[in-house]
């Protein structure tokens, strides 16, 4: 069991399908709400980064299926949705974690290529799943939870391309909550702060090494923005996802739960 919260019980008996399981949040997301008591779908492009979490899973005694899923493409989302439903005969809860590494140009020098596939995997792959599992989703009073970003919070240089999709990805959040609501669908979000994991910790290495400095200053640097003075860690993103998927929020819907150390407020 992870150092987090105990959760042992929040998901038992709930099929939950995560996109983009990769080696960070995704996988984490993955393991705790096995943790809950869950049993998982996994999709992603890399089919050996699946079957990695889903030995996890297993070693937890819970079920897993994994299913190497394009969410972009037409063919390749409806081939997961049917695995899904095909595996376990029901779907409870859905969590769009596609994530690509954004472009980090000004907008005035952004090409709209980029733009475009940021677009085309945030924002309209997480419409394409939440409209293909609707269906079963609304026959198990279910729950979507999208992961969006702090970029929400703020106009920083460079992050122009990323905050345009993530805002819409947050205006069509709160849209389905209004219109799946009626079905039984509660569909939340949940904007992470710099998350200390893997993915963080080898981009301060890097600009540690590139600035002369030590990651441990470029930490102390970053979490001195925050109210806690620390920065969230993947653990606590995923607590807040279980927590929106789980019936402890089942009056709780439109919303988007900021985890941020108090980085910015909303």
């Amino acid at each position: 069991m992870s150092a987090a919260v105990s959760d042992s019980n929040l998901l038992r008996g709930k099929v939950v399908v995560i996109s983009g399981v990769g080696p960070a949040l995704g996988r984490t997301l993955a393991v705790r709400c096995a943790e809950a008591g869950a049993d998982m779908v996994l999709a992603a492009r890399t089919a050996s980064r699946l079957e990695e979490v889903a030995k996890e899973i297993i070693t937890l005694g819970r079920r897993a299926v994994t299913v190497p899923t394009d969410i972009t493409d037409p063919a390749s989302a409806e081939n997961l949705v049917a695995a899904a439903v095909d595996a376990y005969g029901k779907v409870d809860v859905l969590v769009n974690n596609a994530f690509s590494v954004p472009s980090m140009k000004p907008l005035a020098r952004t090409d709209f290529d980029s733009i475009r596939s940021s677009f085309e995997l945030t924002v309209l792959g997480a419409l394409r799943l939440t409209q293909l599992f609707t269906p079963a989703l609304a026959e198990s009073s279910g729950a979507v939870v999208n992961i969006n970003s702090m970029v929400l919070r703020h106009s920083q240089e460079r992050y122009g391309s990323y905050k345009m999709a993530k805002s819409a990805l947050l205006a069509m959040s709160q849209s389905l909550a209004t219109e799946l609501g009626p079905q039984g669908i509660r569909v939340n979000s949940v904007a992470p702060g710099y998350i200390w994991g893997p993915t963080l910790k080898q981009y301060f290495a890097h600009q540690a090494e590139k600035y002369g400095t030590t990651m441990e200053q470029i930490y102390e640097h970053t979490a001195a923005g925050t109210d806690l003075k620390r920065l969230p860690e993947t653990d606590e993103v995923a607590d807040a996802v279980i927590f929106l998927a789980s019936p402890m929020a089942r009056a709780v819907t439109g919303q988007c739960l900021d985890v941020n150390c108090g980085e910015f407020h909303h």
